[in-house]
């Protein structure tokens, strides 16, 4: 079992290994709430996803600069910059840039389609039905919802073993958008290509990944800058979350991996 002060310099860590039926195991104070930063946009997209299978509006309609869609802003194609104020740098659908201003120009066409606050509608499509009684969307929809490693598990299971949506719009959500394009993953490093599902990276299993390499190249997830990630292998079907509040950096690199290959080779049971 982890110390996480003395193994990861962290003051604060709760972690889960989540299967589809129930958590398998879990270490920390897992109802702890963190704020969860860019694991925020798995999140997001999974509610925009639902607003799309309900008919509130459409994947390839217009949204964000001129040529992009709603696919577009979810798969970080959009040609917009990180930063909420950056202009489009970019034709959409030529370079994989990851952007924050992409899912908050995203929120607000979310608002507008479904007549709903942004907050009450992705609280009212994923954080009631899975009982994630402690999560809040408070702000911008890139990085501001706070949550605890037993809600995100609840998360994890759903996208492990879908009910919120079908198998067609679950299986769109993880599959690779706009396949081959170059890009940056902040903190990380170059990816050629630099793949990405609707909300979720796609680039797994690859060297010098966070989350090292002995998951699968079909899991998918997200890390966040406050020091928190979730993935989902589904040929294994497990799932890890793990939410610290020490930011991400060189500690993360160093201490992610390891976990990460010891719970992707834990036995089926």
């Amino acid at each position: 079992m982890l110390d996480w002060e003395r193994d990861w310099d962290v003051p604060h860590a709760a972690a889960a290994v989540v299967e589809p039926s129930a958590v398998r195991e879990s270490i920390g104070e897992v109802n702890r709430v963190f704020r969860i930063a860019s694991v925020t946009k798995p999140l997001v997209a999974y509610a925009v996803l639902i607003a799309v299978e309900e008919g509130a509006l459409t994947l390839d309609e217009p949204a964000g600069p001129p040529g992009a869609s709603v696919r577009h802003l979810l798969a970080h194609a959009s040609g917009y910059g990180f930063e909420s104020d950056a202009d489009q740098v970019a034709a959409p659908g030529s370079r994989r840039i990851y952007s924050n201003r992409g899912f908050e120009v995203l929120g607000v066409h979310l608002e507008r389609a479904t007549g709903i606050p942004l907050g009450v509608y992705v609280s009212e499509a994923v954080f009631e039905p899975l009982q994630m009684a402690r999560t809040t969307l408070d702000g911008s929809p890139a990085h501001a919802v706070r949550s605890t490693v037993e809600d995100l598990s609840r998360f994890a299971a759903e996208l492990l073993s879908p009910r919120l949506l079908s198998p067609a719009y679950a299986a769109q959500f993880s599959a690779v958008q706009f396949p081959g394009l170059s890009g940056v993953l902040p903190g990380i490093g170059r990816f050629e290509p630099l793949d990405w599902g609707l909300g979720v990276e796609r680039n797994f299993a690859r060297p010098g990944h966070w989350a090292g390499q002995r998951v699968s190249p079909d899991t998918f997830g997200h890390f966040g800058g406050a020091g928190t990630f979730l993935w989902v292998d589904p040929p294994r079907q497990r799932a890890c979350v793990c939410l610290t509040d020490l930011a991400f950096g060189p500690w993360a690199l160093q201490a992610w991996p390891s976990l990460c290959d010891t719970i992707a080779d834990l036995p089926t049971r």
